[in-house]
């Protein structure tokens, strides 16, 4: 489990986009841009971003930095993509998410929040890769996915850069 910090940068729709490596750095550029150009001071922490096995959660703070009843739940199942390496700002981590809607159609967003440092992207990428890899442990041990899907297949789909 990983708890951080972070500032919630947005999310913008990448529904159609392969999820291939740079696949969020557009989406993370244009939600960069939004919000430097909305602020003044350097590193705002307006969120608490917490990683565990089946949900991330989203805790919003307010301008105290208390956490609010705003929260966002993401489950790890439908987080396609993740990564921390960006040529904006290394210190943003970002990850794509499949979104239900009502009429049960989808759609894939990207999300982006701007950590503390690059070591605490990195940190929340190598969370985000842990969680992944116990949901689908228990959810394979559940029999929710078939033995033909091998966990290697599907955890080529996160990007862990070291350096």
């Amino acid at each position: 489990m990983a708890m951080e910090e972070v500032t919630y940068l947005g999310k913008m729709s990448t529904t159609g986009m392969p999820f291939l490596s740079g696949c969020t750095e557009k989406p993370v550029i244009e939600l960069w841009k939004q919000h430097t150009l909305a602020r003044e001071d350097i590193y705002p922490a307006n969120a608490l971003l917490e990683i565990r096995p089946f949900q991330v959660w989203l805790h919003h703070l307010d301008l105290k930095g208390e956490a609010t009843v705003h929260m966002d739940t993401f489950q790890v199942a439908r987080i396609a993509y993740c990564t921390a390496d960006h040529n904006v700002s290394p210190n943003i981590f970002a990850w794509v998410y499949r979104e239900i809607n009502d009429d049960l159609s989808y759609q894939m967003d990207c999300h982006a929040v701007e950590c503390e440092s690059k070591l605490e992207a990195k940190k929340l990428a190598h969370a985000m890769m842990e969680a992944f890899k116990k949901t689908f442990h228990s959810m394979k041990s559940d029999g929710r996915i078939h033995r033909n899907s091998s966990s290697e297949e599907v955890s080529h789909e996160f990007e862990s850069d070291d350096g």
